[in-house]
This record gives structure tokens, C-alpha cells and sequence, in this order.
């Protein structure tokens, strides 16, 4: 755990010198899905029961949680390649699931950002929503195993135009059909199982289903919780290999 303290420290700098613009640029993107879709699309749909806007922003909170906490791999890469931070590191006595937590509960941090960026957008749309503790624990999770798996990316891959293939062909259509827009019962009989096996369609069903409903399945929160010891020992092996 050593150097765990000092690389999320230097996150949160990073996060505190950026915050407002920061800020502002998480509020564009969940501000137009939720005119557009929600309240533009959505007005008069109605899904179980709940208006299309209600079911929307759990989802949106899932699937923008998951690409900020997966934007972490951006900063890595300007850390590894121009700012050589990465180098430093490998100097100093810090071990790799030390540097590995400091980033990954850095784009945990930029995650809940962004979420509580939605919330107050939702607040204000008039959305009714439950906020228990443990809607903020799937967040939690959500964001801990993209924020490994951007780790991960980061530390193998050599180019950003690889990096941004990532993101294009794995991330981009996750957020698609990891039931963010849509009720996955929907989707056709071929695909659903693989689209439901996701993390990203878990935290979205475990999210929708607290915020609009209150009640959740303890076999999720497992799931989860599995998968984030998975992705984290993954990234603290890419990070030793980084370093070899």
C-alpha cells in the first residue's frame, strides 16, 4: 500500500486546479441525453410504471459514472508519456497496488463528481428519486471497476489512437446497451445474456431498481464486489508490468 496516500493526493490536485471546468463539462453531456431523451423523447412513455425521465437518470448516472472513472486512462497515458510522472514513481518507494488505488480511487472520485452533477440536474428536472447508502455503493463499485479496467488500458496499451479504440469499440457501445437507455428485456434473445452479464447492465438494473423501487438483490452488490477484486488485480499486474 505504500504510495497509495501520495498518488491520490496528486489526483486531487489535479481535480482541484480543473474543478469548475471540470464541473461544467460533466453537466453538458447528462443535460442533453435528459432534454433530448427524457424530456424531449420521453415525456409521455411510460416503463413499469415510472416516466421515461425517472428511468433514465439511473441509467445515465451508471453509464456516466463509468466513462469518467474509465477517463482516468487519458491522465495515465499524459502522466506515462509526456509528463513522465510514471517514471517517478517507479523511482520512489511505491508499490503497485499502492499506485494502483491512487488512481483507481481518483476516477472514483471524478465518477461521484460527475453523479452528483446529475442528481442536482435531476433535482431540478422535478426527478424523485431513492438515495440510500447503498445506491451510492454501486456507484462505488460501478466506478472502481472502470476506473481499474482505464488502469489496465492505460498501462498496456502504447498510443492513444489505440487508447481511443478502446473506448470506441469496448466503452462507447457498453454505454449503449448496458441498459442505460432502454429495458434490456427488449433486446433480442441472441444477445441478452452476454448485454446482461455486463457490470455496466448490473449497476444499471441494481441502481434503477433502488432509486425508483427501493429494493435491490444482495446476489448484485456480490457480483460486483467479485468483479472489483478481479478488475483491481488485474490493473496492479498491468502496473508491474509497466514497470518492468
Amino acid at each position: 500500500m505504500r504510495g497509495f496516500l501520495a498518488t491520490f493526493l496528486r489526483e486531487l490536485f489535479i481535480l482541484k486546479n480543473r474543478f469548475f471546468r471540470m464541473m461544467l463539462s460533466f453537466s453538458v453531456n447528462p443535460t442533453l441525453y435528459i432534454i433530448a431523451f427524457g424530456i424531449g423523447l420521453g415525456k409521455h412513455v411510460k416503463i413499469n410504471g415510472k416516466s421515461y425521465l425517472e428511468f433514465l437518470i439511473p441509467g445515465l448516472i451508471a453509464a456516466t459514472s463509468m466513462m469518467q472513472a474509465f477517463a482516468i486512462n487519458v491522465e495515465v497515458n499524459i502522466a506515462r508519456f509526456y509528463l513522465k510522472v510514471f517514471e517517478e514513481f517507479q523511482a520512489a518507494p511505491v508499490s503497485p497496488i499502492g499506485y494502483a488505488l491512487g488512481e483507481i480511487f481518483g476516477g472514483i472520485t471524478r465518477a461521484f463528481m460527475a453523479t452528483f452533477v446529475i442528481l442536482i440536474i435531476a433535482f431540478i428536472a422535478g426527478v424523485k428519486i431513492y438515495l440510500t447508502p447503498l445506491f451510492f455503493l454501486a456507484v462505488f463499485f460501478n466506478a472502481f471497476i472502470f476506473a481499474s479496467l482505464g488502469l489496465t488500458s492505460a498501462m498496456l496499451i502504447k498510443s492513444h489512437a489505440d487508447q481511443a479504440l478502446v473506448t470506441n469499440f469496448i466503452i462507447t457501445p457498453m454505454m449503449f446497451l448496458g441498459g442505460t437507455f432502454f429495458p434490456t428485456k427488449n433486446l433480442p434473445a441472441l444477445i441478452k445474456p452476454i448485454i446482461e452479464s455486463l457490470p455496466l447492465t448490473v449497476v444499471s438494473h441494481t441502481l434503477r431498481n433502488i432509486a425508483l423501487y427501493n429494493k435491490y438483490k444482495p446476489q448484485s452488490f456480490l457480483i460486483l464486489a467479485v468483479i472489483s477484486v478481479i478488475t483491481l488485480l488485474i490493473a496492479v499486474a498491468s502496473v508491474r508490468k509497466g514497470k518492468d
